[in-house]
C-alpha cells in the first residue's frame, strides 16, 4: 500500500531528476560500449553457446547479490552515497575488463562489474522519491529512455572502437564511467529525506525474505512477472549475436549498430509515448499490450527469410520492451510504501539478476542444440505473461 508520504510535493525540483536522468545515460553508454562485443571477444577464447552463456551470468550471478544489499542500503542512507559507489564499482571493473586475456578473467571482470550494478535500481527509486503516482510513469519512463539512449550510442561507438581491438572499448567505456562519478559527486543532490531514511523494515536478506517479498498480494505477482519477462528478453540477448553470425554473418560494427537502431526505438517509445498511453489506458493495459507484441517478435525472429525481415521483427522486440520495462517499475514503486521503495525495487532488479543468470546458460544450452528453440521459449514465457498480467488488479 501508498504511504502518505506518497501524496506529498515532491521533495526535489525537475533539475534533480536531470542530474539522475544523465548518470543513468552514462552509466548505460559505458556499459553498451562492450556489451555487443563480449560474445565476440569470448569466441576468440574458444568460447561456444554454453560458455557465453556463462559468461553473460556471471555479471547477474554477483548482482543477485549485490543488488537487494544495494537498494536496502540505499533506504537507509540515502540514494547519493549509494549510485556514487556504483558508479565506482562500474569504473574499476570496466578497467578490469580491458586488461583480461583470458576468457575466466574475463568472467570475474563482468561479476565484479554485476556486484555494484544496482544504479538502475536506485535511479527508479529517487525517481518515485520525487514524483508522484500520478505522473510517476512518466518519469519512469524517462530512466527508460535515458538507458535506451545509452545503448543507442554505447553498442554505436563501441563498435567503431572495436577497429582498435576490444580492450580500447573498455577503457574508453572506463574513462566515461569515471567522468559519470565526478558528475555524481559534484552535481547529484540527495532525494530522499533524512526523517525517511532508516525507516524501511530490517529483514534479513535470505531465501525466507524473498519468499515473504513473492507473497505479498500486490508486489509478489508483478515481482514473478518481472523475473519471468526478464528470462524470456535474455534468452533472445545472450544467444543472438551468435545466431546472427551463423545465419546472417554478422560482425562486430554490424551487431553495434544494430543495438544502437534498437535503443533508438526504446528511448523514443519510453520517452515520447509511455507516459500518454499510460495516462490513458494504465499501466496494467500497456504493460500487457507489451508482452503481446514480445511475443510476435520472438517467435518471429529465427524464422525470419532474409536480414530485413529479421530486423523487422527485432523492432517489435524493441517496442515490446520499450512498453513493459516502465509500466512493471510504475506498478513496483505504487505497490511498496515510500520508506521501502529501493528495497522492492532492489529484489525486482535481483529477480532479474537471477533470469539474468539462469537465462543465458539455459538458452545457450538450448541454442547449441537448436538454434530456434531459446525464441521459442521466449515466446511462451511472454505469452503466459500476458495473460497473467492481463488479470491483475
Amino acid at each position: 500500500m501508498n504511504s502518505p508520504l506518497d501524496s506529498a510535493p515532491p521533495p526535489r525540483t525537475l533539475a534533480s531528476l536531470v542530474v539522475v536522468y544523465l548518470t543513468v545515460f552514462l552509466d548505460l553508454l559505458g556499459f553498451g560500449l562492450i556489451l555487443p562485443l563480449l560474445p565476440f571477444y569470448a569466441m576468440r577464447f574458444g568460447a561456444h553457446g554454453k560458455q557465453i552463456g556463462l559468461l553473460f551470468a556471471c555479471f547477474s550471478i554477483a548482482q543477485l547479490i549485490g543488488a537487494p544489499i544495494l537498494g536496502r542500503l540505499s533506504d537507509r542512507v540515502g540514494r547519493r552515497p549509494v549510485l556514487i559507489v556504483c558508479l565506482l564499482g562500474s569504473t574499476l571493473s570496466l578497467l578490469a575488463t580491458g586488461l583480461t586475456d583470458t576468457l575466466y578473467t574475463l568472467m570475474a571482470a563482468r561479476a565484479f562489474a554485476g556486484l555494484f550494478g544496482g544504479s538502475i535500481a536506485t535511479a527508479q527509486a529517487y525517481v518515485a522519491d520525487v514524483t508522484l503516482p500520478a505522473e510517476r510513469t512518466k518519469y519512469m519512463g524517462l530512466v527508460g529512455a535515458s538507458i535506451g539512449m545509452g545503448f543507442v550510442f554505447g553498442p554505436f561507438v563501441g563498435a567503431e572502437l572495436s577497429r582498435w581491438g576490444f580492450s580500447t572499448a573498455a577503457f574508453v567505456a572506463a574513462a566515461l564511467s569515471a567522468a559519470n562519478l565526478l558528475l555524481a559527486l559534484f552535481a547529484l543532490r540527495e532525494s530522499l529525506p533524512p526523517s525517511a531514511r532508516g525507516k524501511s523494515q530490517r529483514v534479513p536478506l535470505s531465501v525466507a525474505s524473498l519468499k515473504a517479498a513473492l507473497s505479498r498480494p500486490v508486489v509478489g505477482p508483478l515481482l514473478l512477472i518481472t523475473m519471468l519477462s526478464t528470462l524470456a528478453f535474455v534468452a533472445m540477448e545472450s544467444t543472438f549475436a551468435l545466431f546472427a553470425k551463423q545465419r546472417y554473418g554478422f560482425s562486430e560494427q554490424t551487431m553495434g549498430r544494430l543495438f544502437a537502431a534498437i535503443g533508438v526505438v526504446i528511448a523514443i517509445v519510453q520517452g515520447g509515448f509511455i507516459g500518454p498511453l499510460a495516462k490513458r489506458f494504465g499501466e496494467v493495459a500497456i504493460g500487457t499490450v507489451g508482452f503481446a507484441i514480445l511475443t510476435l517478435g520472438f517467435f518471429a525472429i529465427p524464422w525470419m527469410p532474409n536480414r530485413g525481415l529479421m530486423m523487422a521483427a527485432l523492432l517489435l522486440v524493441a517496442i515490446g520492451q520499450g512498453l513493459l520495462a516502465p509500466s512493471l517499475s510504475t506498478l513496483l514503486s505504487r505497490a511498496a510504501s515510500a520508506t521501502e521503495q529501493g528495497g522492492t525495487l532492489g529484489f525486482s532488479q535481483s529477480l532479474s539478476s537471477m533470469s539474468r543468470a539462469i537465462g543465458p546458460i539455459l538458452a545457450g544450452a538450448l541454442f547449441d542444440w537448436f538454434p530456434p528453440l531459446p525464441y521459442a521459449m521466449a515466446a511462451v514465457i511472454t505469452a503466459a505473461m500476458a495473460v497473467f498480467l492481463s488479470r491483475q488488479r
